[in-house]
């Protein structure tokens, strides 16, 4: 059986801090299993009138029944505060216990509390753990969550115990009926709460881990890539401004590369080095992962490092490719969709997956080459991009074909 924790209090006076009129203020000491604090009464008597055996005022004056019938009042107030702290299942301390008198908050383990930390956290990072656009993500589920809790809980914070799997469960269906979110983008709002919820379950915040009891699902979805012919049709192209060319030049760059926009952004002449074989290679560490990403230099993307060399914007940013931002790069690559007439909604990371399906799966290069060259941690990630054209599987069966006859 559990030992049952009791409360030790005792009232005395200071006399190190005498009032002007002479007396010393009464105060009483609050211990609880190992914890102790003290507190102010707001009464005082003159020292000379206490007794210090039975931590009372001596006497029968009317003074000295009224500090002394306090003092009981306080004793049994504060033994009903513990009391109600054991019976919210609270944790109990000798501070507790005082606050809770006082009818001052304890700071609490709260969901908003923690994520901000991390925010806060995150934020001093960008740039060497973090890049900014992970960052915004965590501070948009912040946001979202909020949202969620203030429609559903008529409050913006929650404590840490009182999320659940149900809890859990309908946040992911308020993103994706109310917000409009697809599942898989939904469910890396999960993700991202889910580090929030193993922070705090990790310190000893939380008595249970809801994400125990729920698995994150993610829909199988066809990324897209561009084939041969589209890849002939983007190059053909007649662009008659100069930004789409630009953008052209650096989505075939990615294309040929497997560099992600980020990356390519990024990418210094200094990058570029002599390899063992004698050939160029591009030697990087992936921003997103900071994986190494070692990749060939093909001749139709060393045409392109030539072509860029004394390009203004290259040469005052010591980059390889006049790269813009993501957000301008994807406006421009639609406008070139429509020109060159490739029916796919082109993206910077189309050029990616262009680069994994197209030109090196399809043509014979093993998955752990393409593994490698895209900076992935894992074959198992690179799956992901691993999709054979019919062509290819007409071939490899042709050949099959020819060996059993």
């Amino acid at each position: 059986m559990e030992k049952r924790v009791s409360l030790k209090l005792l009232f005395y006076i200071k006399k190190s801090k005498l009032l002007k009129n002479g007396e010393a203020p009464i105060y009483v000491r609050i211990s609880y299993d190992g914890s102790r604090t003290e507190m102010a009464l707001n009464r005082s008597i003159d020292p000379d009138f206490w007794n210090l055996h039975r931590a009372q005022v001596k006497g029968n004056s009317k003074t000295a029944i009224q500090i002394n019938q306090y003092m009981k009042t306080i004793e049994y107030q504060l033994y009903e505060r513990l009391q109600d702290l054991r019976e919210e299942n609270k944790p109990i301390s000798a501070k507790a216990i005082k606050n809770t008198f006082l009818g001052i908050e304890e700071n609490k383990i709260t969901l908003v509390s923690i994520f901000e930390d991390h925010n806060t956290n995150a934020k001093q990072l960008i740039g060497i753990d973090m890049n900014e656009k992970t960052y915004s993500r965590y501070v948009s589920c912040l946001k979202n969550l909020k949202e969620f809790m203030k429609k559903y809980h008529g409050k913006e914070d929650m404590d840490m115990n009182n999320i659940n799997v149900d809890f859990l469960t309908k946040f992911l269906s308020y993103l994706k009926a109310e917000k409009g979110i697809t599942h898989n983008t939904a469910t890396k709002y999960l993700a991202r709460l889910k580090k929030i919820v193993r922070i705090a379950f990790a310190n000893g915040w939380m008595k249970h881990y809801p994400f125990a009891n729920l698995k994150l699902t993610y829909d199988k979805v066809d990324r897209g890539f561009l084939s041969n012919e589209e890849l002939n049709k983007l190059k053909e192209a007649e662009l008659h401004l100069e930004r789409l060319g630009l953008v052209r030049d650096c989505f075939l760059f990615s294309c040929y590369t497997g560099l992600a926009h980020t990356d390519l952004m990024n990418l210094r002449p200094s990058d570029i080095v002599m390899g063992d074989d004698g050939n160029k290679w591009i030697k990087i560490h992936r921003k997103k992962t900071n994986e190494a990403n070692h990749i060939p230099i093909l001749n139709v993307t060393n045409e392109l490092i030539e072509k860029y060399m004394n390009h203004p914007y290259c040469q005052v940013k010591n980059r390889v490719m006049p790269v813009n931002s993501n957000q301008k790069t994807n406006a421009y690559l639609k406008e070139i969709a429509a020109i060159a007439k490739i029916n796919q909604h082109l993206t910077s990371h189309l050029a990616r997956h262009t680069f994994a399906t197209t030109i090196t799966l399809n043509n014979n290069v093993p998955i752990e080459t393409v593994s490698k060259m895209l900076g992935h941690s894992s074959v198992n990630m690179t799956k992901i991009y691993a999709r054979l054209l019919d062509k290819k599987v007409g071939e490899d069966m042709s050949r099959l074909n020819s060996i059993l006859t």
